[in-house]
């Protein structure tokens, strides 16, 4: 499976995955690396819920969900947190200090799968507060964003925990991604398995490239190169309909150029979802830099001048603020019209997910058993502080509507809407994966109905729009945390975990991770304020940007429409052209061209080492895919952390760690090596551990 259509998560896992096994057949297979439920006994029962596991599984949520802010905001794609983490809780679980449990191991790896997804919904939305100028100090609000965090996240948890049973136990669903997450477990148990090497070495290889290209770090090599390459003057004779020569108009215009970013995660998101999404998002790229801008350069010979000048408008300058108020809205038009075809497309699987969540939910037995490995928080708490939570974001809302009525409707909207996409996601979680859940198509959804109301009510202007970005803001960590934790529970019940621990682990982090998650996203604003901060070059924030845009379009009424219809009309051209996936492409057209570039090149990397694999074995093929995507997650991650760690030095007054001078052509040649070296590393490596094995014809 490739990414989610909707610029959401991308899974990293093995490349087979095999039919889940039943819970005796799971059990009966593996009882040498796996407690199976029917082995654990409360008297005899592994430990399970303890504090290292607990304290491990929210250093690893702190870890990767600070990452994944980095990225998500940097490139609009998250890298689920799930196969990355169980391999480092496996390594750091073998020291002799810290002997943990396969069950230890769960917890660890449930908690810390809670910060890829809480900062899924939080990159989706919170940075449309800034981009809309709601909030102008991300400081200054922080206690706002952390508590729609904090609410979100609580009330996925919750919802979910009363469909934990129907779904994960008695709903007959494939849950592919938790199947394969339980495999990596299973084989991380070898005493000498490579997979917590592989991570380990690439998130140092991914973090030192950070430091040596980062202007915050030791520039030494160059992260890209860019240049605008001028058309040739043209002078081109206009006439009407009766071929009378109407004047002359000289055209100039030209292409704004960058090579693909030096980017480790970058290149590391493009090897994991292949060659065939890469080359779709650096489609819309190519659109948008070598077609579009260009196009409306050569229209408009005089834009510059307008402007204030061709001496204060150059041709890169004109070339962003092109693409940043007339390219990206076109790209939104586009993101709504794909988000509503696949929608569309998926009304069936909708329609049975509601259904079958339903249908699971009335014919479940209940709490019937006495097996401790069946038990869940109980119901009445659930239900009592999921209202608590409503009443409490029912102030929050007030807050910003100043008025009652509006404040109550939206916390309405939020919870009938809250729990009725978040049943639907897991549902489809269940079904196709939660890499494959279309988050930000279900959070469109909510966005729309609570725009409508505030609309309904009166509620417009800087209200209205703060309000409708608060429900989607719930919404969107609500669907994103209730999914990822109905994966876990899964997984859980594959390995005979808990599943009250689990929850109880799940809350824990996500109390924690949301009151820590702003902290990166505001050094990461404040530390790219000359490139525009959120919503800027260096961190565009795709998704934010479309909720953005919507947000105040319909509460307002002063969106540019002509740009989001023509938008939406080249959406539907693409569909009508049979386009593989619309989104990415429209996601493409809202990034710089070095980042869909440096996607691509990750892709085309991937597309090599399959070349060298052409004649192994499908074993081998399936021990290089997992060797290279532990490679390029842990790629991800070191470039991320050292990119938020540059960034909070520098704004505690270290401009950059030291400054050695070299000239620009010695800077491209050392960034030429670093590409080499890491295509050689993910070609390479993957290749030769199959070998190692034996299993390549």
């Amino acid at each position: 499976m490739g990414p989610s259509p909707f610029g959401g998560r991308t899974q990293v896992r093995p490349a087979q995955v095999r039919e889940p096994l039943t819970k005796r057949e799971y059990g009966a297979s593996h009882t040498n690396t796996v407690h199976s439920i029917e082995s654990v006994k409360p008297d005899t029962a592994p430990r399970e819920l303890t504090v290292k596991a607990v304290i491990l599984g929210l250093f690893l949520s702190l870890v990767f969900g600070a990452a994944n802010a980095y990225l998500g905001l940097k490139a609009g794609q998250t890298v689920s947190a799930t196969i990355p983490a169980a391999v480092i809780a496996m390594a750091i679980f073998r020291l002799p200090w810290f002997k943990g449990t396969v069950l230890e191991q769960n917890i660890a790896r449930t908690a810390a799968s809670v910060g890829e997804a809480l900062v899924a919904g939080a990159i989706f939305t919170l940075p449309a507060f800034v981009i809309t100028g709601m909030w102008t100090n991300l400081k200054a609000n922080y206690w706002e964003a952390s508590a729609i965090l904090c609410a979100g996240g609580l009330i996925g948890v919750f919802f979910i925990i009363l469909l934990r049973r129907p779904l994960c136990v008695e709903a007959n669903l494939p849950w592919p991604e938790s199947v394969a997450s339980v495999e990596i477990v299973k084989a991380g148990q070898a005493e000498d398995s490579a997979a917590p090497r592989l991570v380990f070495g690439s998130m140092a290889l991914g973090a030192l490239i950070q430091v040596f290209k980062s202007d915050k770090g030791i520039p030494v090599m160059k992260e890209l190169v860019e240049g605008f390459l001028p058309f040739p003057k043209a002078v081109v004779t206009h006439f009407g309909f009766d071929k009378v020569p109407l004047g002359k108009v000289t055209h100039l215009g030209g292409i704004s150029w960058a090579t693909p970013a030096l980017s480790p995660a970058l290149i590391g998101i493009g090897y994991i979802i292949g060659p065939e999404y890469a080359s779709v998002t650096v489609a819309g790229g190519v659109l948008a830099w070598w077609v579009l801008i260009p196009l409306l350069l050569f229209f408009d010979p005089d834009f510059a001048t307008r402007l204030g000048g061709v001496d204060k408008v150059t041709g890169p300058t004109a070339s962003f603020t092109i693409w940043y108020n007339v390219v990206r809205p076109l790209a939104v038009g586009m993101m709504l019209v794909a988000a509503a075809r696949t929608l569309f497309s998926m009304r069936a699987m909708l329609v049975e997910s509601l259904r079958g969540a339903w249908n699971a939910s009335r014919n479940s037995s209940g709490p019937v058993t006495l097996d401790p490995t069946e038990q869940d928080i109980p119901p009445r708490w659930v239900i009592g502080i999921s209202v608590v939570l409503t009443i409490a974001l029912a102030g929050i809302y007030h807050s910003f509507t100043k008025e009652w009525p509006s404040a109550i409707a939206a916390a309405i909207v939020m919870a009938f809407a809250g729990f009725v996409l978040s049943a639907v996601g897991g549902y489809l979680g269940g079904l196709v994966g939660v890499s494959n859940q279309p988050t930000s198509g279900l959070t469109l959804s909510a966005l729309v109905l609570a725009a409508l109301v505030m609309i309904s009510m009166g509620v417009n202007g800087p209200e209205g729009v703060a309000a409708v970005l608060g429900v989607a803001g719930v919404v969107c960590v609500a669907v994103s945390t209730s999914g990822s934790l109905l994966q876990d529970l899964k997984a859980g019940h594959l390995l005979g975990g808990t599943p009250w621990k689990m929850q109880v682990v799940e809350i824990i982090a996500v109390v924690v991770l949301s009151f820590f998650l702003l902290g990166p996203i505001i050094a990461l604003h404040e530390a790219n304020l000359a490139t525009g901060g959120i919503g800027g070059r260096d961190l565009p924030a795709p998704q934010a940007g479309l909720m953005a845009q919507l947000a105040v379009g319909i509460v307002n009424g002063d969106m540019a429409w002509g740009l989001l219809g023509a938008g939406a009309a080249l959406g539907v051209a693409l569909i009508l052209c049979g386009a593989k996936a619309p989104m990415l492409i429209a996601v493409g057209m809202y990034l710089p061209f070095d980042t869909s570039a440096a996607i691509f090149a990750g892709g085309a990397i991937q597309l090599v080492a399959q070349k060298f694999l052409k004649s192994a074995t499908i074993e081998s093929k399936a021990k290089a895919e997992e060797t290279g995507t532990l490679l390029a997650s842990g790629l991800i991650a070191g470039e991320a952390i050292a990119g938020i760690i540059l960034a909070v030095t520098f704004l505690a007054g270290l401009p950059y760690i030291a400054k050695p001078g070299l000239n620009a052509t010695m800077e491209a040649w050392l960034s030429l090596v670093a590409f080499a070296g890491l295509a050689a590393l993910l070609i390479g490596l993957p290749a030769q551990n199959a070998k190692r094995q034996k299993i390549i014809k």
